[in-house]
C-alpha cells in the first residue's frame, strides 16, 4: 500500500478557490482503479493549509494518475508543501 499525505500552505484568500476548483480531481481519482481514497480538505485550524491524504493500492496506479492527460486548472499559487510519500509492508485493524 502506497500513502501520500501532508498538507499545501496557500494565501487564506486563495484556499477556498484552491478547493473549488480540485474537487474534480478527487473524484477522477477514487473512480481510478488502485485509488482506495484521496482527498483535500480545509485544515479546521489554520486558514492557509490544506489537508491531502491518498491511499493506493500500489505505485503504479497512483502513477498512471498523475499521468493522466487532464486540462490545465488556473490554480492560484501553493506557497509551501510539506507531503510525503509512505510504503506501508502490513496493515493491521486498530
Amino acid at each position: 500500500m502506497l500513502i501520500i499525505a501532508g498538507h499545501l500552505v496557500l494565501a487564506a484568500a486563495d484556499r477556498q478557490t484552491y478547493l473549488d476548483l480540485t474537487h474534480d480531481v478527487a473524484r477522477q481519482a477514487r473512480a481510478t482503479e488502485g485509488c482506495l481514497d484521496f482527498v483535500q480538505s480545509a485544515d479546521p485550524i489554520d486558514p492557509t493549509r490544506v489537508n491531502t491524504s491518498e491511499r493506493w493500492t500500489a505505485e503504479q496506479p497512483m502513477v498512471a494518475f498523475r499521468e493522466m492527460d487532464r486540462q490545465e486548472l488556473p490554480l492560484p499559487p501553493i506557497v509551501g508543501a510539506d507531503v510525503r510519500r509512505y510504503v506501508i509492508a502490513s496493515i493491521e485493524a486498530p
